[in-house]
């Protein structure tokens, strides 16, 4: 029951973490309707905003001196804060739809990374609904269009996806000796040590609106990453990774919502392809997690 319970609770944080990115890249991409796309601020501004959040809830857990001590930290640092910069750029230049189609698969490489550096099972349900997933997001997306060439944005998405897929399986190994603020401050450090300079280099002028905008997106991020690396404390990395996959489909509803967007018959498919693969997933890991439990 109380691995049930641990579950349950992991994955709720998985959830929350999903619906928290996906209004992150809704609130970067009206910044871009805006006229206002400066990445590396952007990805200051959630790395700010994250050491806010950190110190506010958990200024008694975090754990500073250990950012300097741990090549595991630092690892995790450099390698999140490089895929945050990716992950904006790609979104911005290839448009949110196949960036979040390229970096997703992220899932698949996670899932091999840990089965080799963790030693997890690649349960059958977890393959099935990954494949399920990512054909879904290739639905969604129209990746498999003639239409669409690959460029180098399209690596460098593909890059963001290996270091995404690197950092969840580094996250798993931290949670033996480190809190969840302290891996997550981690990220914000080094990030902005990252980005900080280029930010200021390529500073332009910023609206009270567009700051307005940049906060809320990082108060987003801040939760989304809170969220999803207290959930792979309990949650494996396949099971965790694949739920994010729900990020995709939150963009596209956000669009129809909020940029008029209209998707086609096989579009829909891939939605439901999605949620299908993530909630068999889920489904199959809880009865494991219970019956391993029993």
């Amino acid at each position: 029951m109380l691995a049930q319970l641990t579950h349950r609770r992991a994955v709720f944080l998985m959830l929350l973490s999903a619906a928290s990115f996906t209004a992150n890249v809704l609130l970067v991409r009206a910044l871009g309707e805006m006229g206002y796309a400066n990445i590396w601020l952007v990805s200051c501004a959630r790395f700010v905003v994250g050491l806010g959040l950190i110190s506010a809830v958990y200024w008694k857990e975090f754990q500073p001196v250990h950012l300097i001590r741990s090549r595991k930290l630092i690892e995790r640092g450099v390698v999140g804060g490089i895929g945050v910069y990716l992950t904006y750029l790609a979104v911005v230049k290839l448009g949110a739809g196949r960036a979040t189609f390229i970096g997703n698969t992220y899932v698949i490489w996670g899932a091999l990374l840990a089965a080799w550096m963790l030693r997890e099972k690649l349960r059958p349900g977890v393959l099935i609904g990954g494949v399920a997933a990512l054909a879904g997001l290739g639905l969604l997306t129209n990746v498999f269009s003639t239409t669409a060439h690959p460029g180098p944005y399209d690596l460098l998405a593909f890059v963001g996806a290996l270091l995404s897929a690197y950092v969840v399986v580094t996250i798993r190994q931290l949670h033996d000796t480190e809190h969840t603020s302290t891996i997550f401050s981690a990220q914000c450090v080094y990030g902005l040590i990252i980005c900080a300079v280029p930010a200021v280099l390529t500073w332009h002028p910023v609206s009270a609106a567009a700051w307005a905008v940049l906060f809320i997106a990082g108060v987003t991020a801040g939760i989304g990453q809170l969220a999803m690396t207290r959930a792979f404390r309990d949650l494996p990395v396949a099971e965790g990774s694949l739920i994010q996959m729900l990020v995709p489909l939150g963009i596209a509803l956000g669009g129809m919502m909020f940029f008029g967007e209209r998707f086609s018959p096989h579009e829909f498919i891939g939605a439901a392809l999605i949620l299908g693969g993530t909630v068999y997933t889920s489904f199959r890991s809880a009865t494991t997690a219970t019956a391993e439990a029993e």
